[in-house]
């Protein structure tokens, strides 16, 4: 505390943070009790604590007892205290510094031992090297808390310019365990991260439902190596939730380079080799004034000796002269005056003992002298010779880099931290699609629903609210983009995989959760779009429930806003009911509530602005209005309508009895409607897939194969599919 202007208290602070293994890099001090830890927690209070310096601090320190640096007066001018410490080490690049000045900073990593020594004997020897050849050895920072840093490049450019910023990742795992759920393990934690706050934001992302799928996190670490154990829930997308973390908590951080130091008192903004310059240039300092104090210290005790030598040579003589005096002064004057001793010499005779008269000890003397003559010649040569001082100063770094050296353990990558695309994780599998009335949306595996024969009464899907019945029911692959219509006019999209995937008992998340619509909007379309058909031409066809058609170019919907865009504008009180995907020479066909049915080419309705309202497809009788719109591609010459009453009857029919009319007409029937069958509720174009997914307002399912369904005419009411319990009615049907 006497040489701090603010006591013993700051001091403490900073003897703390050089034994915490967790702020250095290399720890200068060895504590005994608590240093505070990684979560935040502070040290205990400096009577419950010990100290003492570690082996590197003493490599810091040496030779300050040769004069090797300047002393200035303290704060206080009581005592002397060094202006800069003779440190072997580059300490400002080993453990770095973070420090705020009245107008400068300075923010400069930790680095590796080894790395930094070779470095600097490869630029002791190659004085015009640059950063870059620098960067064979100095890979990049290395932190005392491990993680990854990312991008060469990066480094590259903060080493070469002394600022910019690098990427550091905490290290986590994605593990599985043995009931095939997965965790997220991370085993180490960006530079200067609090732990315990890391682990709170996660928590937080969670609660505000910005990270979908943790179940649980803990803390498991222990014995100074870091743990957290972060469970997640089944069905989620381990990296997805993984680059959420990285994305919105500290477990990616970007540390920014500002290497400002003092040069000679001027405050400097250095690259890395300057900084390694200047390193070397204290050193030839340091060396340079041991090496003289060295040589002062032995011209000085050669002086001695000589005198020594010259006394033993002339014993009898001067003890005589010693007896004669009559008090020390003057023996001391008379030695001086009689043998021509300096004042040093004469002293030392003086002080001799008689031990030294003895012939071993005569020959002591003798070798001492011989000795220190030759140290004085290798002392005078290194001072002559700049090539012998650096060879000096390069051995101590190969010294301390075998005595302290060790391995890195930050990881060095060499491109950019990029986010593994989670689509190049989930494997491609067709998926099914369920959405309510209710809005809750999930995707399920086909194989959850078992065929049955037609006229079974189905197997219970969707752990449903009463009033709650399916909607939409389609297939589609993992990877497709969806774009959800509503009643609207409005189009939203997401990714297939991002909606959770559910049993088939599993009610679903509400489709809010994905899209912004709001609470009055009802999804009644979604499209699947395979990558390739959204970057293809063609066309999106829109009906409307009251009959009305629009045709938009597929390219218009490209990319839409997470808060949706203008799909079609409707009519008072009317609805969008279904889009379809159509290209040249297609066939749209119309089904209605009543039974009717139209067909017409698309080419009779023209491509509209997202904006437009579309024009008449279908003239309706009085209480009717559309239920189902497909399209019949041009080379689909033996495909089928399939027709499904509101009681469970259905059929199919050859697409060659509907003739091709004009748009606008009332159409033709295609199914007799009778109290038996009920109104029709949906339609659907079967090509080539092989079973039908029926399922009913109440959330009964049946799964059957199209073989069973027969092919009817026209104006025929079908067959019983689905056995409907009670007051139930079909609700939508889908085919895979």
């Amino acid at each position: 505390g006497k040489y701090h202007p603010h006591g013993d208290v700051a001091v403490y602070d900073s003897m703390v943070r050089m034994a915490q293994d967790f702020s250095m890099r290399y720890m200068l001090i060895q504590g005994q009790g608590n240093f505070g830890s990684m979560d935040g927690d502070s040290a205990a209070a400096m009577r419950y604590t010990e100290a003492k310096m570690s082996k590197l601090s003493a490599e810091i320190l040496r030779d300050i007892e040769k004069e090797t640096v300047d002393l200035a007066p303290n704060y206080d001018g009581t005592r002397k205290e060094p202006t800069v410490l003779p440190s072997v080490v580059p300490n400002l690049l080993l453990n770095g510094t973070l420090g705020i000045a009245v107008g400068m900073a300075t923010k400069i990593p930790t680095h590796n031992l080894s790395e930094l020594l070779d470095a600097l004997i490869h630029l002791a020897d190659n004085p015009e090297a640059t950063t870059d050849d620098l960067m064979q050895f100095v890979k990049g920072p290395d932190f005392p808390t491990g993680g990854i840093v990312f991008n060469e490049k990066d480094i590259r450019h903060a080493y070469a310019t002394g600022r910019g910023g690098v990427v550091i990742r905490g290290e986590a795992e994605i593990v599985e365990n043995k009931a095939g759920n997965f965790q997220i393990i991370v085993t180490s934690i960006p530079y200067q991260v609090n732990k315990a706050n890391l682990i709170i934001s996660i928590a937080d992302l969670v609660r505000d439902k910005k990270i979908e799928g943790i179940k649980d996190i803990r803390d498991e670490s222990a014995r100074g190596e870091v743990r957290i154990a972060i469970d997640l829930k089944s069905g989620s997308h381990p990296q997805k939730i993984l680059n959420g973390l990285y994305k919105h908590t500290e477990l990616e951080t970007t540390f920014h380079y500002n290497m400002l130091a003092l040069v000679e008192g001027v405050p400097k903004l250095l690259s890395l080799e300057s900084m390694l310059s200047e390193f070397i240039s204290h050193r030839k300092v340091v060396v340079r004034r041991r090496t003289e104090y060295d040589l002062r210290k032995a011209e000085e005790r050669e002086h001695i000796l000589l005198g020594l030598k010259k006394a033993l040579d002339h014993i009898d003589e001067i003890i005589q002269l010693i007896k004669k005096s009559k008090d020390t002064p003057e023996a001391h004057a008379n030695l001086m005056k009689r043998f021509k001793f300096s004042e040093i010499q004469a002293t030392a005779i003086l002080e001799m003992r008689l031990q030294k008269l003895a012939g071993l000890e005569r020959k002591k003397i003798e070798d001492e002298l011989k000795s220190i003559q030759e140290l004085i010649q290798e002392l005078k040569s290194i001072l002559a010779d700049a090539k012998k001082m650096l060879k000096i100063i390069k051995g101590e770094f190969a010294e301390i880099r075998e005595k302290y050296g060790d391995d890195r353990k930050t990881k060095v990558v060499k491109h950019g931290a990029k986010e593994i695309n989670i689509e190049d994780l989930i494997p491609e599998t067709e998926n099914v699609l369920v959405l309510t009335a209710g809005g809750y949306v999930k995707r399920t595996d086909p194989s959850e629903y078992r065929a049955q024969k037609r006229g079974g009464v189905g197997v219970i899907d969707l752990n449903m609210k009463e009033e709650d019945f399916v909607t939409i029911f389609l297939t589609a692959n993992t990877h497709a983009d969806l774009l959800f219509f509503t009643d609207k006019g409005k189009a939203y999209s997401i990714k297939m995989y991002d909606i959770p995937e559910g049993k088939r008992a599993t009610r679903g998340k509400s489709v809010m959760n994905f899209l912004s619509i709001s609470e009055s909007e009802k999804v009644t379309s979604v499209l699947a779009f395979p990558k390739e058909v959204k970057n293809a031409a063609g066309s999106l066809v829109m009906v409307t429930r009251d009959g009305v058609a629009k045709k938009v170019s597929a390219e218009s919907f490209k990319d839409v806003r997470r808060s949706g865009i203008i799909a079609i504008k409707l009519g008072d009180d009317d609805q969008l009911l279904s889009v379809c995907h159509a290209e040249k020479g297609d066939d749209i066909v119309l089904a209605t509530k009543k039974g009717q049915s139209i067909r017409f080419k698309e080419s009779d309705i023209r491509e509209m602005g997202r904006g437009a309202a579309g024009v008449k497809a279908m003239k309706l009788g009085k209480g009717d209005i559309i239920v189902g719109a497909g399209v019949i591609k041009k080379d689909q010459k033996d495909a089928a309508l399939l027709v499904m009453g509101q009681n469970g009857f259905g059929k199919k029919t050859k697409i060659g009895e509907y003739k091709v009319q004009n748009r606008g007409g009332s159409g033709i029937k295609t199914a007799a409607v009778t109290a038996k069958t009920g109104d029709v509720m949906a339609s659907m174009i079967i090509t080539d897939q092989t079973e039908v997914i029926a399922i009913s307002k109440q959330g009964q399912i049946i799964r059957t194969a199209l073989d069973e369904i027969p092919t009817l005419g026209r104006q025929t009411q079908g067959v019983r599919i689905m056995k409907l319990r009670g007051d139930d009615s079909i609700a939508s049907l889908t085919c895979l």
